[in-house]
């Protein structure tokens, strides 16, 4: 399927993040967010349930979440009354770990292998399920040098148009939102995929 994200970009240009989720759970018929429930996602889940309380949430647990983004996550679902779909790798951390002696560096060769399956496979599986026409996710432009190169609007690998309505967004500027509305972060957060905050995982490089 063609997308025109030329199009849908200047659409959008002008449109506050709020605005931006409203417009696309509006052009959308079976839309989807992601999150992993990193600092300030909550921004997002926020402000999207307020548009379409029912909207699917589809959280990819890795298994190698900390403790503290466990409850975190427990904690905001039950706050927002979201309504999850989660999907995890097809292997127990357990054996992975014993197969691959913990989680492989990020210059290991192994590390690729780690990652498609407990990121990219199940992301999949759950894109193939679902069939979702958009994508709301939390990119920001600042967070790494890959995601400065992208636009508000894009298309995934089968043509799903994704949408990052925080795209612009500073952290401050969230941070303001968040005290507004009493929403509380966790920065216990890791992702071993990334291990640093500045890399890609994949997810929006291969899908």
């Amino acid at each position: 399927m063609s997308v025109n994200t030329k199009q849908l970009n200047a659409q959008v240009a002008d449109k506050s993040p709020q605005e931006i989720i409203e417009w696309a759970l509006k052009s959308a018929e079976n839309p989807i967010l992601t999150t992993n429930f990193r600092p300030y996602e909550i921004v997002i889940l926020h402000m999207a349930v307020k548009v379409r309380p029912d909207l699917k949430i589809l959280w990819v647990d890795s298994g190698y979440n900390t403790s503290a983004t466990y409850r975190y996550a427990q904690k905001v679902i039950e706050q927002l009354s979201l309504n999850m779909l989660t999907y995890v790798p097809l292997q127990t951390t357990a054996f992975r770990n014993a197969q691959m002696k913990g989680v492989p560096e990020v210059d290991e060769p192994l590390h690729t292998e780690f990652t498609e399956q407990v990121k990219l496979e199940p992301f999949r599986r759950a894109l193939g399920e679902i069939k979702p026409d958009y994508w709301l996710n939390a990119i920001r432009q600042e967070q790494t040098e890959f995601r400065n190169t992208l636009e508000i609007v894009s298309a995934s690998q089968d043509g799903v148009i994704k949408v990052a309505p925080l795209f612009n967004s500073s952290e401050s500027a969230m941070d303001e939102y968040m005290q507004q509305h009493q929403l509380e972060n966790e920065f216990a957060y890791f992702d071993p995929t990334k291990a640093l905050d500045n890399r890609e995982c994949g997810l929006h490089t291969k899908i």
